[in-house]
């Protein structure tokens, strides 16, 4: 499968080899496909390529690739692979040993044709044994089944696995009409999001088809058990659309041979009410003799289980009359037992966030009841993490810093009774913190990718080319953690490990490249001819590109072994030896060789023997420049190097020597023992007496006198140092003179920092200037080096070096930010890098958008429409510009101010009959698209169309709404130009005050935003067109609830049923009464019951009435609305008489047991404080119960808001609320009945608090003033 991360290639191939099972002496053929024509395909066997001969056949054709084996063996039951580019794809080839006629046992007819597989639903190993009992014909293959409605091409389906066995459901969805990747969710039952369960039992994958351009997604069930089981949602949305998809999952027991052949039984005879089946089934389960199921009561499963549970449930118990059960099932009435000791339980699951708090709440019946909380069955006890309270009548558990561990089960105890729940933890999204960065190696190092990512211990996938990674059997990929830290390391790389590798985490992908080079090593400095005196020291030194790199020196053949004398060091590129005081046994040649590569720097030393002959007395001097075997016009020396030139000189008596550079002298001894300062003119006077006393002095650049030569030595030579040196040496005879030019040689300036241009997807054009100043040597060439804005690793993008000013940089990553630098080479090497290029980003402009047509056209505009590009890119997409040009002329003109992001647009202002072209491109940071044009031209001009209503289909039919709903009617039409149109309601013009009329160029609408009565009607619609028309009519039925029904009459009573009358209501609410619903009530308790409802006569007879009750009786009316608001009652109850003997109880006198009001509890006299609710209480009795009135002062309080009375069983409270000082007085109480009346007072006293009294105070202060 082949991930894409922006839009880098990830792999070659769209069409991949699988692995294949043949028969010995058969053919094995495979095809590949890549994604472009030409493409150089290689084909290996176990690791070795394959070469075409009889038995290996290769073709190629277009971008389809074929290797056909001929006459399979079981040698050639290896490992296979297919190589283009950087992508590779391995598969096997597995052989088979031929089946002979004896060997071959005769097979049922089912078995020979395996089961038709289904798209979306693949089942593995678990439900193989199933497979078997498919019994679909040989050859036939179901079509996917294509979804016409939504987003789904193709819905997941529901399937069926054993418990242990994997399943993958699969939903497949259109991306031609789509600007971005979908967004896809899988849930288990209503909101179980599975993303965050990804792990060892699932695993959700996608990936893309850019051939047919669709998206599957895939959710891949590992190892199911029977928790598995349930139901499943897929959710798919994009910017402004949605789709979902329910889908089951069925988890089957593990059978044995027994269970597994009443399974196929029962799963071939149609579950009807027959006795055949029945009777065979019973038979053959009593032949296998399987173990009998524990006792289960049937009957409770299939009451509480859904409908769509009943035929799992018949396959798993062995019910074969299961339309018989239901149909008794149905006669069994439920009856939900109330918990007495919950008030309200908890919910059936609950989700927290990995590392947050969560509360689980119950409500129990009992205040002081206690409650166990368990965890798995297990108790919970209280800790930092378990916080157990009660407050009132609830009881509460909170889980502080949920983890992994609190994923459970949970229940709540009282008593006998539970309450069960489920946590289910969510584990955060894990963040790459630090991404991959890009590398480059030799072949055979040693490669590490390092990430970093927000938690410690995380799971990663690492991926190559979109193929993912494990541990072979030849460990060549080892993956290590380290706390926050992921690693992936390739001990010892090849050419093959060049791509793209990914680390994907659940909350993100970081992709870096490794590009694995051939070893190749480049000379920067080559080892040099020396010709060295005695006892003077000879430097070789070399320096080659790489510093890891190793080598030995050679002495005529031989290995150079150091001593205290020779010295040989190795400092990052340079390797040097040295040999200290010269002898002539160190007269030979030297070589240096570096390990593993076929180069051999040779160079010679010489050694030069000072010869003494004898002079005359008088001798003009004279300088011997040609013993040195070099040429005296010039001496190259690199920048750095010591420079050690021997003149030999002779003259008698001694000559003094006088060195110059150009016009200035270096040193001159006579002054420079006079003074002190620096002189313009330096001259050195070097006599014999004087010899020894300049050796001491010490400079960079300086003069050593010998007897017989002078020594010019300059340590570390600078370019400052370079010119012309001229030496002089005079006696009394004569004098002789030579020109020296030095010339010292140098590593190149750093070049300017490069410029970008031209870039596109992935790719850019990389632009430089040579450097200032070449070092002194032409530039052999550049080394170019690129790396990700926020990295610090450099990567070198070539080895060769390049001879032009100019590189086109490829397989970048498009919407990745990249900068360059550029190195210049010459023969003494490489340059300081030069400053980084502006920072920049591959992109490409988008393609040209699609399905550009004329959508409307008038007299001065038209109106154009069209859909997004195919292929936006990681610039985003900034805008459109439209353009229009004259037919005959070539000059496009901008049809809008700027840019629109609309993919519409109106262009105005036109003249009338023009002929205009348009055209429209996409624009974004990289620049325009192609031009999408309209082929023909279009004319400016109205074109007339007819009117024309569409009218809706639900229109046609009597549209019915209830009064106070919102009415909204869109009527789409055509006409042009744009018709008049025209609402009529029952012949009359619409008033616009009470209703709302829009009318567009393509529809109109009614809007009423409160339906009424007296908005039916029939309305009718007319569009016109000069002396055209259409009309349609619609009619609008508003319905209200019906009144109550009346003239309600008891007709008779007897025994134990009442006959009622009634006739139909006065207001029908304008629709037809459905019918009626009568209700019943006993006197004693006033309590309704239904007795009829959609009750459609007018007169009825209520039976099974209580003997010795007192009934009423009510009726409502109800049509499509419901029921009316108020019902009618029977005005005289119906009194169903006792049969039987009539008890006539004895006449008494009635005893009077009126009596005065009389108060048995006095009111006290109270004190309080201000601002605090307070009461007064007292107690009275009397018959009939009296009337109660209180007083303040003699004024009576029932009006007054601040006063509340309360009378209970004769105790009589006055409350006050928030009383003043002001409410301080004389209270009374004053009960009153038919046989009298009694009084009681008492006194109030308020005290005010402190602050209050302060503010009485100053407020009488401020009133006095």
């Amino acid at each position: 499968m082949g991930w894409k991360c922006g839009t880098w290639r990830v792999s070659a191939f769209t069409k991949k080899p699988k692995t294949t099972e043949v028969t010995a002496g058969s053919t094995a053929v495979f095809e590949a496909e890549t994604e472009k024509a030409g493409v150089k395909v290689k084909w290996q066997r176990a690791g070795t390529e394959i070469t075409e001969s009889e038995k290996y056949v290769i073709k190629a054709e277009g971008n389809k690739h074929s290797l056909t084996i001929n006459n399979v063996g079981k040698e050639d039951d290896v490992t296979y692979a297919v190589i283009a580019g950087s992508s590779k794809v391995k598969f096997e080839l597995k052989v088979k040993e031929p089946v002979t006629p004896a060997e071959a046992a005769p097979a049922p007819a089912v078995s020979e044709s395996p089961a038709p597989p289904v798209e979306s639903c693949q089942n593995t190993e678990g439900n193989r044994e199933l497979t078997l009992l498919s019994t679909a014909p040989s050859g036939t293959q179901p079509e996917e089944p294509v979804d016409p409605i939504g987003l789904f091409l193709i819905r997941p389906q529901d399937g069926e696995v054993t418990v242990g066995g994997n399943i993958t459901f699969t939903a497949k969805v259109a991306g031609e009409s789509l600007l971005k990747k979908p967004s896809v969710k899988w849930f288990k039952g209503k909101w179980m999001d599975l993303g965050s369960k990804v792990g060892q039992h699932l695993q959700l994958h996608d990936s893309y088809d850019r051939n047919n351009k669709v998206y599957t997604f895939e959710m891949e069930i590992i190892e199911a058990n029977m928790t598995f089981a349930g139901g499943y949602r897929c959710e798919v949305s994009t910017k402004d659309k949605f789709d979902s998809s329910n889908f089951n999952l069925t988890v089957n027991g593990k059978m044995n041979s027994c269970h597994l052949l009443c399974s196929c039984l029962l799963f071939f005879s149609p579950l009807t009410e027959g006795h055949e089946e029945g009777g065979d089934f019973r038979e053959i389960k009593g032949e296998a003799k399987c173990e009998s199921q524990s006792d289960v009561d049937v009957w409770e499963i299939l009451r509480k289980a859904p409908p769509s549970e009943y035929e799992k449930i018949a396959f798993q118990y062995g019910i074969t009359d299961l339309r018989g059960m239901l149909k008794r099932l149905k006669r069994i009435k439920k009856e939900e037992k109330k918990s007495t000791a919950f008030l309200k339980k908890l919910d059936p699951a609950y989700q927290v966030d990995k590392g947050q708090k969560i509360k689980l709440m119950v409500e129990v019946a009992n205040p002081d009841a206690d409650v166990k909380w368990l965890k798995n069955g297990q108790e919970i006890q209280v800790s930092g993490r378990y916080i157990f309270e009660a407050v009132g009548n609830k009881r509460i558990l909170t889980i502080n810093h949920c983890s992994l561990a609190d994923d459970a089960a949970y229940e709540c105890v009282v008593g006998e009774e539970k309450s069960f729940t489920e946590l289910f933890v969510k584990e955060p999204p894990i963040l790459i913190t630090h991404p991959l960065e890009d590398q480059m190696v030799m072949v055979g190092e040693r490669v590490e990718f390092e990430c970093e990512v927000s938690e410690e211990g995380a799971t990663v996938k690492w991926e190559k080319d979109g193929i993912e990674l494990t541990r072979e059997e030849t460990f060549k990929y080892r993956f290590k953690k380290d706390g926050k830290k992921q690693y992936l390391i390739i001990n010892e790389s090849t050419k093959e490990d060049s791509g793209h590798y990914t680390v994907k985490t659940n909350g993100g992908v970081s992709v870096a490249e490794l590009i694995v080079q051939e070893k190749k090593l480049e000379v920067y400095q080559s080892i040099a001819d020396l010709t060295v005196k005695a006892r003077d020291q000879a430097v070789f030194k070399c320096e080659v590109s790489d510093e890891n790199v190793k080598g030995i020196w050679l002495k005529n053949g031989k290995e150079v072994v150091p001593d205290e004398r020779i010295k040989i060091s190795h400092i990052g590129r340079i390797h040097k030896l040295t040999i200290e005081d010269v002898t002539p046994d160190d007269e030979a040649d030297y070589s240096f060789i570096p390990q593993g590569f076929a180069y051999n720097l040779s160079a010679k030393l010489q050694f030069l023997e000072v010869k003494i002959d004898f002079v005359p007395r008088e001798e003009p001097p004279k300088i011997h420049l040609d013993c040195l075997g070099q040429s005296p016009d010039t001496i190259v020396v690199v920048a750095g190097n010591k420079l050690r030139l021997d003149v030999p000189i002779s003259g008698d008596p001694t000559p003094t020597v006088i060195w110059q550079k150009v016009n200035k002298v270096i040193c001159n001894l006579t002054q420079c023992l006079n003074t002190s300062g620096p002189t313009p003119c330096l001259t050195m006077l070097i006599t014999k007496h004087f010899e020894w006393l300049l050796f001491e002095s010490e400079g960079r650049v300086r003069v050593e006198m010998h007897e017989d030569h002078c020594v010019f030595i300059i340590e570390g030579a600078e370019k400052e140092d370079e010119g012309v040196y001229r030496v002089i040496v005079k006696n009394p005879v004569g004098e002789d003179k030579a020109d020296i030019t030095v010339k010292v040689i140098d590593v190149p300036d750093p070049p300017e920092a490069p410029k970008i241009s031209n870039i596109g997807e992935d790719y850019c054009t990389v632009q430089w200037q040579p450097p200032k100043y070449d070092g002194g040597q032409p530039v052999l060439g550049y080394i170019l080096e690129r790396k990700k804005k926020k990295s610090y690793r450099w990567m070198r993008l070539n080895f060769d070096l390049l001879k032009e000013l100019t590189y086109e940089a490829k397989r970048m990553i498009e919407g990745v930010v990249y900068e360059m630098r550029i190195y210049a080479v010459n023969s003494i090497g490489m340059s300081r890098p030069s400053p980084a290029s502006q920072p920049f980003m591959p992109i490409a402009p988008p393609s040209e958008p699609t399905h550009f047509t004329v959508e409307d056209v008038s007299d001065n505009t038209v109106t154009l429409k069209w859909r997004p590009p195919e292929r936006i890119g990681a610039g985003g997409l900034d805008g459109y510009i439209v353009e229009y040009c004259k037919d005959g002329s070539t000059e496009w003109i901008p049809a809008l101010p700027g840019l629109t992001e609309r993919t519409s647009a109106l262009i105005k202002d036109l003249v009338t009959g023009d002929k205009l072209h348009f055209r429209i491109k996409a624009i974004n940071l990289a620049g325009e698209s192609g031009a999408a044009i309209i082929k023909e031209p279009v004319t400016v001009q109205e074109i007339l169309q007819r009117p024309k209503i569409w009218l809706p289909r639900h229109l046609r039919q009597t549209l019915v709404k209830k009064v106070g709903e919102t009415i909204n009617i869109v009527i789409p039409f055509q006409g042009k130009p744009r018709p008049k149109i025209i609402w009529m309601k029952d012949g009359q013009t619409l008033d616009s005050k009470d209703v709302g009329i829009r009318n567009s160029n393509t529809d109109t609408i009614l809007f009423i935003r409160k339906a009424e009565l007296h908005h039916s009607g029939a309305y009718e619609i007319t569009l016109q067109i000069e002396n055209m028309t259409d009309k349609v009519a619609i009619t609008i039925q508003i319905i209200d609830k019906p009144g109550p029904p009346q003239n309600i009459k008891l007709v008779d009573v007897w025994g134990f049923n009442a006959a009622l009358e009634w006739t139909p209501p006065q207001d029908d609410g304008n629709a037809q009464i459905l019918g009626y619903t009568v209700q019943k009530a006993d006197k004693k308790a006033m309590e309704w019951y239904t007795v009829f409802d959609h009750y459609r006569r007018t007169n009825c007879v209520v039976s099974d009435l209580i003997m010795g009750n007192e009934y009423f009786f009510r009726v409502f009316s109800e049509n499509l609305c419901g029921l009316s608001e108020t019902a009618a009652t029977t005005k005289n109850p119906a009194y169903i008489q006792k049969t039987g003997t009539t008890y006539k109880p004895p006449s008494y006198k009635e005893h009077d047991f009126s009596e005065p009001p009389k108060f048995t509890h006095p009111l006290v006299n109270r004190s309080v404080i201000a601002g605090y609710n307070t009461t007064l209480s007292c107690a009275v009795r009397g018959i009939p119960k009296p009337k109660i009135f209180w007083y303040k002062n003699k004024m009576d309080l029932s009006g007054d808001a601040k006063y509340r009375m309360f009378s209970k069983q004769g105790v009589l409270t006055l409350e006050i609320r928030k009383p003043t000082p002001f409410d301080g007085g004389c209270y009374t109480c004053k009960a009153v009945n038919e046989c009298g009346e009694a009084e009681i007072e008492c006194r109030l006293d308020v005290r005010g608090n402190e602050m209050d009294l302060m503010d009485d105070t100053n407020t009488a202060v401020k009133s006095n003033r």
